[in-house]
């Protein structure tokens, strides 16, 4: 996605069942689970290193968290079960910790101080996942990765099948075999309603081009003569 010089981002609105509506909640609070349970094994951390005093028991929880935050898809998910659900999108906890280590360099670089802050539980609903081509494609378009379209109406989405959706450019749809999916957000917002974010990327521009008007002259012809 990145070496491609062109990217492009929308939003649709889908239509997900009740089992899918539940099946969004459920990653939308892992994602958030293991936003938080990252930004506390760090503070930890921070905090048991301000230990001066070579305490066994401090440094054998420091060398924990460190292997936990090493590997924290395996070691969170060891020490929550719950989150080795198969109804769970492996991608989901992937986007997750990348997003809290973005936010944590950024509080590094940026603020030079703190941590990020925790996510509290709200209304809304939100969780990324990412669309993978398989070896064998040749072409990666929007019709043949983990996500993708099956027609002008509806998306394929890992862990959420089919669901229906409105509102895709059409510059988009007679494009699909020449543009790749990249990272997913799947959200509901306050009133209830479910969004599809996808980012997109390009070897051609998306922006449309519009045909210029030739600039002619018109003569007319009055025939004023009597």
């Amino acid at each position: 996605m990145a070496q491609l010089p062109y990217h492009y981002g929308f939003k649709v609105r889908i239509f997900p069942s009740n089992q899918q509506k539940r099946s969004i909640k459920r990653n939308s609070d892992a994602s958030r689970f293991i936003y938080n349970e990252m930004n506390g094994l760090n503070r930890e951390l921070y905090q048991l290193k301000q230990v001066k005093i070579p305490i066994r028991l401090v440094q054998q929880r420091i060398q924990t968290l460190e292997q936990r935050l090493k590997n924290p898809a395996t070691g969170i998910s060891n020490s929550h079960g719950w989150l080795n659900d198969k109804a769970l999108d492996s991608l989901m906890k992937a986007n997750a910790i990348k997003n809290y280590r973005r936010a944590w360099e950024m509080f590094r670089t940026v603020h030079q101080a703190g941590t990020p802050v925790f996510h509290r539980k709200r209304t809304e609903q939100k969780y990324q996942t990412s669309c993978l081509y398989p070896a064998k494609v040749k072409h990666p378009g929007m019709t043949n990765g983990s996500v993708r379209l099956l027609d002008h109406q509806h998306i394929q989405l890992p862990k959420l099948g089919r669901l229906r959706f409105r509102g895709m450019p059409a510059k988009l749809l007679a494009r699909k075999p020449g543009i790749r999916i990249g990272t997913v957000t799947i959200s509901m917002d306050a009133t209830g309603r479910y969004y599809v974010s996808l980012q997109l990327a390009s070897q051609h521009s998306f922006v449309v081009q519009t045909a210029s008007k030739a600039q002619t002259s018109i003569g007319i012809d009055l025939n004023t003569d009597n």
